[in-house]
């Protein structure tokens, strides 16, 4: 079956353009011209991924839209924005988005980075998944669903992803590239960056259960 895609977009030569590259790389797009109708179109179509304008009429603009689909599903987001100061990119991932794209864009690396997000967060067969604890924190891949303390904790795919990463490397220092390469892939665009946030917003939502520890010169390592 052909993965749906939402693209929440408000310009119609955006929104067409990417509903053309979308369905010759075998997605089925649903276009939202705003936030309004992007929540609710999400809850009928339960896409495979998101396509999220920052800038949007109406009562709900993008962050507002991410910030909504955050508080109950992981779904990849994709932030397409006008603005490429580097503070936008950081809220942007700071609030749940999985990739950040500044406007004018390649709708083929869109694409790609689209599929990388999807392959990365998708091919987990479950001949492979394991549980892993470490203190009051366990990590399911199978069900992809972190707890502390028993308490179900919220992750983006990312995060979910980099903290698997971290727990199966424990112990390891590990470089940026390491993390970039491990989580996001070798075919990833972003830049280093990227980690430094993720790693943020663990630390904020595990706290002291979670140590990891910044190796200054080379990267972070969980102990």
């Amino acid at each position: 079956m052909q993965p749906a895609v939402l693209i929440v977009e408000d310009d119609p030569s955006i929104a067409e353009l990417l509903r053309a590259y979308l369905e010759r790389a075998h997605f089925i797009p649903v276009i939202a011209a705003t936030g309004e109708l992007a929540l609710t179109l999400f809850d009928a179509e339960v896409p495979a991924a998101v396509i999220l304008d920052l800038n949007l009429p109406g009562t709900l603009d993008g962050l507002d839209v991410c910030r909504a689909l955050r508080e109950h599903s992981a779904v990849p987001i994709v932030m397409l924005s006008a603005r490429d100061q580097e503070l936008d990119r950081i809220f942007g991932l700071e609030i749940g988005a999985d990739d950040y794209v500044t406007k004018p864009f390649s709708p083929r690396e869109l694409i790609a980075r689209l599929n990388a997000i999807l392959r990365r967060t998708q091919a987990i067969p479950p001949a492979t998944a394991v549980v892993e604890v470490l203190g009051p924190i366990t990590w399911d891949q199978q069900r992809r669903t972190t707890t502390l303390e028993g308490v179900q904790i919220p992750l983006t795919n990312r995060e979910f992803d980099l903290l698997g990463f971290l727990i199966t490397h424990r112990g390891i220092a590990l470089s940026r590239r390491q993390l970039l390469d491990g989580v996001w892939g070798p075919e990833w665009y972003g830049d280093d960056r990227t980690v430094d946030v993720h790693i943020r917003q663990l630390r904020r939502k595990f706290g002291e259960s979670l140590p990891i520890a910044t190796v200054w010169g080379v990267g972070y390592r969980l102990a």
